[in-house]
């Protein structure tokens, strides 16, 4: 959730530093310091707030050194304060780290350094890692096995450790040197010309350089300004694979738009057209994936799938088993990542596991990946970054293809994720009995997914003085039926995220049984109402609200006839087949939420309290 960056070679240390950490900042903080080595000197600023306050604090210090690290921190142990921000120094002043991720055994550390004489001025589990590394440096020989005194002695400490962690950590007796390590907390070594920088996200880093090395859960890299070395914590010499980030700094910059939020609104149509280039069929009548490593005979023996999530990427899920149980006739299930590992779920021999997470670091996800790999199932993930711990982890897998998302609110990961689930539903429903006609008529309206969302994009002005008419609003209520449910609970969840009004999202049947009690003139509703069978089952569920005076906001099909004075607004979304409807009703709550947050003067793209990727239990 938090960002480091850290830089070696022969450039100005804080600059490169600080920029990285600019572009960390939609991942979630409230707090920010750098370190830089200066000779044989630590010299750290760091202060409560934003980035920007921290750039200001720096300027006032003479930071020339070539060597250093940096940090945003999303508070777990102790308040949001100067002392608490990262980096840390170790009492006796030899060391500086920083740290994602959560120490579960720092208590029992700390007492333990309590006794041995080391004094702590923060209420963090960092200064506490901090401090076992200076112990255990203070007992290291000079050299060992030709590894540095440095490498050794955060080796050894990370041994103690329970918990997860991406650490970077400088030493004063070695200047122009950074060991980092990491467990279940992403890193990634840059590779430049003469540098190398270290950073939790690429984004940190892809204006220095595209070559990349993904570090793997128990390795160390020791980085000096002329080489890198990667070991395990059980010193065993590790060869590194470069990889090559395939965009560019332009996708993650804003361009004109005002916030990443509304620029990734309006790349929908061009995400999706990248998340299904190259995957469909000769003939036109099914979906094709290549990195699944599950022969269409072992899919045929698949008698159950589950699929496990975070956020936004399940309600995507959601959506996936309906579209899969009605076209596929295959058992669904989903289940929350955080409750997966902690339940006893029965899962028979031919079930196939999904897990589905736009960063690739979800902590959660990740852990219910490796529950479901214990247990002896084989686990597919669909991700959206190539070399993610869950899509290395993984048995095999779907990538998004839709380029760096940024907002905190995800937007065009989500509806891509929509559509794989669509796919999907529609490749295992060819294998079974949709017919070829079937197929064809299923894979043409996903194709045609791209301009459906261009026009209903072209609506944003109708949606943004809708949206001016309910930012005021105290609660909102977000209704929906069969696949439209799952985007009831993502309205839901996207208004709650960038504009913190309440709401919640129902099945639109289930209004009757309690929420209603909510409705009042300042709690108004929204009401997905699409063409269909059930129409007038929805339309009567809007009567309830409207006799109670509440507003209705209603997202229905082009050319359907509501009873007159019914709605107090209308978003139109073109008529669409089944499968497509969830991503074309998605535009509208996106767009919605986002313009009454814009209305009320929310920071969209860094909601308070939130982090774009959720990597600590």
């Amino acid at each position: 959730m938090c960002g480091i960056v850290g830089y070696v070679g022969r450039q100005k240390a804080s600059a490169i530093i600080l920029e990285g950490l600019k572009r960390l900042e939609y991942r979630g903080y409230d707090s920010a310091g750098v370190c830089v080595l200066q000779g044989r000197q630590l010299e750290v600023v760091k202060k409560a707030g934003r980035v920007e306050t921290l750039v200001k604090e720096a300027a006032r210090h003479q930071l020339t050194g070539t060597t250093g690290i940096g940090h945003t921190r999303w508070a777990t142990h102790g308040g949001v304060t100067d002392a608490n921000a990262h980096p840390h120094v170790s009492s006796d002043g030899k060391f500086a780290l920083i740290h994602n991720g959560v120490i579960e055994n720092y208590a029992q550390m700390r007492a333990f350094l309590s006794t041995k004489g080391y004094t702590f001025h923060s209420e963090t589990d960092t200064e506490v890692l901090c401090n076992l590394i200076a112990y255990h440096y203070a007992k290291e020989p000079m050299e060992q096995n030709g590894h540095s005194r440095f490498l050794e002695s955060v080796r050894k400490t990370l041994r103690h450790v329970e918990g997860t962690y991406g650490i970077a950590a400088l030493c004063v007796d070695f200047p122009g040197e950074i060991v980092a390590a990491r467990e279940a907390s992403p890193l990634i070594l840059g590779v430049g010309d003469g540098e190398y920088i270290l950073a939790s996200d690429a984004s940190a880093l892809i204006s220095r350089t595209q070559n990349v090395v993904y570090l793997k859960d128990g390795e160390l890299v020791h980085l000096t300004p002329a080489s890198f070395s990667i070991t395990t914590r059980d010193q065993s010499d590790v060869s590194p694979v470069v990889d090559k980030i395939t965009w560019s700094i332009t996708d993650a910059s804003k361009g004109d738009y005002a916030h990443f939020m509304e620029k990734e609104i309006f790349e929908q149509p061009a995400a999706l057209e990248n998340a299904m280039r190259g995957r469909f069929a000769a003939d036109g009548s099914t979906a094709q994936f290549g990195g699944l490593n599950v022969t269409a005979s072992e899919f045929r023996h698949i008698d159950r799938l589950m699929f496990c999530a975070c956020g936004t990427a399940w309600h995507a899920c959601l959506v996936t088993e309906h579209l899969i149980e009605r076209f596929a006739r295959l058992p669904v299930e989903v289940d929350y990542a955080s409750e997966f590992r902690y339940r006893n779920t029965p899962l028979g021999s031919n079930t196939l596991f999904f897990v589905m997470s736009q960063s690739g670091e979800t902590i959660d996800t990740l852990a219910a990946l490796r529950e479901a790999k214990r247990k002896g199932h084989r686990v597919l993930a669909i991700s959206n970054v190539v070399g993610s711990s869950i899509a290395r982890e993984a048995d095999g897998g779907i990538y998004q293809h839709v380029g760096p998302e940024i907002g905190v609110a995800s937007t065009k990961a989500f509806t891509s994720q929509l559509l794989i689930g669509a796919m999907m539903a529609l490749y295992l429903a060819r294998m079974r009995d949709m017919s070829f006609t079937d197929g064809v008529q299923f894979a043409n309206a996903l194709k045609a997914a791209p301009d459906l969302v261009r026009r209903v994009l072209d609506q944003a002005p109708n949606i943004r003085e809708i949206a001016k008419r309910y930012a005021q609003s105290t609660d909102m209520l977000f209704l929906g039926r069969l696949s439209l449910f799952p985007l009831a609970l993502e309205g839901a969840l996207k208004l709650k995220e960038i504009s913190y009004i309440h709401a919640e999202g129902y099945p639109a049947a289930e209004m009757k049984h309690g929420p209603i009690a909510l409705i009042s003139e300042r709690c108004p509703s929204v009401f997905f109402a699409p063409a269909g069978e059930i129409f007038n089952k929805i339309v009567s569920s809007m009567q309830e609200i409207k006799a109670r005076k509440g507003a209705v906001i209603a997202i229905t099909t082009e050319g359907m006839q509501l009873p007159a004075g019914l709605a107090n607004d209308v978003i139109e979304i073109p008529a669409c087949h089944e499968a497509v409807l969830p991503i074309v009703a998605a535009i509208p709550i996106q767009l919605l939420s986002y313009y009454i947050a814009v209305e009320r003067g929310c920071d969209v793209d860094k909601p308070r309290n939130l982090a774009k990727s959720v990597t600590v239990e």
